[in-house]
């Protein structure tokens, strides 16, 4: 076993057992983010081979705070499994993960294969449908704390995603508002405009950043564009609701 494939061990034993881990980069500085890639890869590879589904790839850092937070000026993407998804209306367990936060988002299903460099124009040709979704990040380091290559080896801290209805792509959903609930108090507010200003920049780049790990998106896929706003801390007891303007909303509640 080599270096990278035994992070991959580490990580996907982190998440497997709820548990978590040091930064990589903590023992090892010099590690890069085509490096990280790679053990992304082989991390999902592993819940691959234990029968889980790739079901589409999902984008992080694609907001300019937090491009700037992080220090880059490209997004970050990981990739999504079936065991990842949490029925809309149903409950997880907080038990299930080791500091989760949730994340509003918009989630695009795909009709079409995309991969490449494209127009926003192809892109959207390529969508069957739009939904207003959440995501749950979780990284798995320590404190949830993590420098660029260590947040992309660990899928983007990708652990869950919530889908809402799917609504038809022709509609205007550049700058739709979006507020996030919990326990019926608003407590996060923004605009799909967050995402790249645009959310189709991010489908854009999920394209490109795919193709260029030699992989496409698929007919079928889903592609969550990437995080709205601040992401607060799941707890249990929790009933957590995102509502985009003219899309609808999305539930889901924590349990222990």
């Amino acid at each position: 076993m080599d270096k990278l494939e035994r992070y991959a061990e580490i990580l996907d034993s982190a998440a497997l057992h709820a548990r978590a881990t040091p930064q990589l980069t903590h023992s090892d500085p010099d590690l890069s983010v085509a490096d990280a890639y790679r053990i992304q890869k082989l991390s999902v590879d592993r819940r691959l081979a234990r029968g889980e589904r790739r079901i589409g790839v999902k984008m992080g850092l694609t907001s300019r705070a937090k491009m700037l937070q992080v220090g880059v000026d490209e997004v970050a993407w990981g990739r999504l499994t079936d065991a990842m998804l949490v029925e809309e209306g149903t409950a997880i367990s907080r038990a299930r993960f080791v500091h989760p936060r949730v994340e509003p988002e918009v989630a695009f299903l795909m009709k079409a294969p995309l991969a490449g460099k494209v127009t926003a124009a192809a892109a959207l040709a390529a969508v069957e449908a739009i939904a207003p979704a959440m995501e749950i990040i979780d990284s798995r380091y320590e404190n949830f704390k993590f420098a660029l290559s260590d947040v992309i080896a660990d899928n983007t801290s990708s652990s869950g995603l919530v889908i809402g209805s799917w609504n038809d792509p022709a509609m205007d959903f550049s700058n739709l508002g979006v507020y996030l609930e919990i326990d019926g108090e608003v407590t996060q507010v923004g605009s799909t405009a967050a995402i790249l200003g645009h959310p189709l920049r991010s489908l854009v780049a999920a394209a490109r950043l795919v193709a260029e790990a030699g992989e496409e998106i698929s007919a079928g896929d889903i592609v969550m564009a990437g995080g709205i706003t601040a992401a607060p801390n799941l707890a249990p007891g929790q009933t957590v609701r995102t509502t985009v303007q003219g899309l609808g909303s999305v539930m889901f509640q924590v349990e222990a």
